[in-house]
């Protein structure tokens, strides 16, 4: 199976919709909220596609939302969504660090997130990449569940010193 990650745009939304009713039983995006994200906000969305667009047919196996605050060094993974059908591939991985990647192109020092704690493969998948819990959050999610507001510094302790920053 090829997978593209790609920045996604307005023609999007439809797929983007699909995926959010497919992967997630609450706390689900609108439409209006994704239209936001995608032609508004101060956001990037990746997604993650299968094929090419000129192969048929190509279907979202993911996408991640990154926030960033104008002035700040700290930019919020605010969605992150794998198809059922490419969770266990390695494309979250591979999803994650492209937009790490994307928040180290805009000299973002620390990427935040927050994750329900009943959702043990993604916290997995975050404290393998590096996020370490930060905050507890009582009752965070529309169902009742707590979360972890967890970070993960994309620059090196060296580095922000160098500037000042340490």
């Amino acid at each position: 199976m090829t997978v593209t990650l790609r920045q996604a745009s307005g023609y999007d939304l439809d797929a983007l919709y699909r995926l959010e009713q497919v992967a997630f039983s609450g706390d689900r995006f609108s439409r209006r909220q994704l239209w936001h994200l995608l032609n508004r906000a101060h956001a990037l969305t990746l997604v993650a596609q299968r094929g090419h667009r000129d192969e048929r047919p190509v279907a979202l196996l993911g996408y991640g939302t990154l926030l960033f605050r104008r002035g700040s060094r700290r930019a919020r993974l605010y969605s992150f969504c794998v198809h059922p059908e490419g969770r266990g591939s390695g494309l979250g991985r591979q999803l994650l660090e492209a937009l790490e990647d994307e928040a180290r192109a805009r000299e973002t020092e620390v990427l935040g997130l927050e994750v329900r704690v009943d959702n043990a493969v993604a916290l997995g998948l975050y404290r393998r990449m590096g996020f370490c819990p930060e905050r507890w959050l009582s009752d965070y999610y529309e169902d009742g569940c707590a979360g972890w507001q967890m970070a993960k510094p994309l620059v090196a302790f060296e580095e922000a010193a160098s500037r000042g920053e340490g």
